[in-house]
């Protein structure tokens, strides 16, 4: 069924008995020409380009929960492409451009809206490195704006240019950046990917791999083996788990990264701003509730729920910015698991085993790069080798000293 106006009004006319189900409930197959481990937006992603541009559509996309339960769901939705080094502006910005035409791609209302993304800066030595980074973006053909303190207020009116321990003195502005509503990401790409003919598994959980003679051959799970001569692993926080039944010894570590839903208001906030005195980013969303994140627990864990430390800092930080959200109260909190690499960036490539393929270290990243991530990743498994956009995402990295700095990005690896 192809969602529009008319499909809406028919069925309202209809009483809504007309609707489909966005995607079946199908048993695992004994074999598939690819598995993608991971029913996240990467998973999904992954699988749904694999059928629409390289027509390869006896695939299983296996998720150990429900569809949308890990940090597709867990997450404060931004989107931006406001990096600066070459191999993360090239593949954010094509991120950005697949954002851009994402609901006319799936036919499915993933609610991106633009409204813009706001990095402050509080110094002069600070805004010398944001006038880097935007010059660097626009070389890269990447918008970039810098504004200064009046033009800040007049973009925000909320904040507090002035405050004595925090002065504002500008910010670099991506007017194309802002948000999209993360579950809403998760079924449009199930919908299309199912729509394609690929297999999504819920409640199944890969307990090991098959690998014989150097290469894959399958998957274990609690619903029985699976057969498959490429696999491709996109489990988010979860990675160096799956890396380990495959004798892969990753540089990256799981924290956890918490989020804040205020209650709703009335607008306050039209865009996406973040704080250059420490690490805080809020927007509002549709339903009026302020959206806020910050840093992720200093501690290593598969838990999803966070200390109450962090939580501290992260509305310290937020009063800091806007007092008056100083008045309102916390409707609800979560966290996600977040595969932190060492140097902020993440891998998509093969592996040494044959066959087998890494999505992951995503860190801050994640959400944002959904598109791009599924698109890099289809072309790796699909033709066994790498885009130029994901060539630089390679495991061995580290190895060879190419590490992809982009400042502030990693779990801090001096302070383990």
């Amino acid at each position: 069924m192809r969602y529009s106006v008319f499909s809406l009004l028919s069925q309202g006319l209809r009483g809504n008995r007309g609707w489909q189900p966005v995607w079946r409930q199908p048993s695992p197959k004994s074999q598939y020409d690819i598995i993608i481990i991971g029913g996240g937006g990467h998973g999904l992603a992954t699988a749904y380009y694999l059928a629409k541009l390289h027509k390869r559509t006896d695939i299983a996309v296996l998720e150990k929960g429900w569809l949308g339960g890990g940090n597709v769901g867990r997450n404060t939705t931004i989107i931006r492409s406001n990096y600066m080094l070459p191999p993360n502006t090239y593949f954010y910005e094509h991120s950005m451009k697949l954002w851009e035409g994402l609901e006319q791609d799936l036919n499915f209302n993933t609610m991106v809206s633009q409204r813009g993304v706001l990095n402050l800066f509080h110094s002069d030595i600070q805004r010398d490195a944001f006038a880097r980074r935007g010059n660097a973006m626009r070389l890269a053909g990447v918008d970039a704006e810098l504004l200064d303190a009046k033009q800040v207020k007049q973009l925000i009116p909320v904040i507090d240019i002035d405050n004595a321990r925090f002065p504002i003195e500008g910010g670099l502005f991506q007017p194309r950046g802002g948000t999209a509503r993360h579950d809403a990401v998760a079924w449009g790409y199930a919908r299309g990917a199912n729509a394609l003919g690929v297999d999504i598994i819920q409640n199944c959980e890969v307990t090991g791999l098959d690998i014989e003679n150097g290469s894959v051959r399958g998957v274990h799970t609690n619903q029985g083996d699976i057969r498959a001569e490429r696999v491709g692993i996109a489990v988010a926080g979860h990675t160096s788990v799956l890396a380990q039944m495959a004798n892969i010894e990753l540089p990256v570590e799981s924290h956890v990264l918490q989020a804040f839903v205020s209650e709703g208001i009335k607008p306050l906030l039209d865009t996406v701003v973040t704080f250059g005195a420490g690490h805080f980013y809020a927007s509002q969303s549709d339903k009026g509730g302020l959206v806020f994140g910050g840093d992720l627990d200093r501690y290593n864990s598969y838990a999803q729920r966070g200390n109450l430390p962090t939580a501290q800092n992260v509305l310290t930080e937020a009063v800091a910015v806007m007092p008056a959200v100083a008045r309102l109260r916390l409707l609800r909190q979560w966290g996600g698991i977040m595969d932190m690499s060492f140097d902020g960036s993440p891998f998509i490539c093969k592996t040494p085993v044959e066959g087998l393929y890494l999505n992951g270290g995503w860190c801050y990243g994640g959400f944002k790069a959904t598109p791009a991530s599924g698109w890099c990743f289809a072309h790796t498994i699909a033709n066994n080798e790498a885009h130029d956009l994901n060539a630089h995402f390679t495991i061995d990295r580290f190895e060879r000293g190419n590490v992809i700095d982009e400042k502030g990005a990693g779990p801090f690896p001096w302070e383990q």
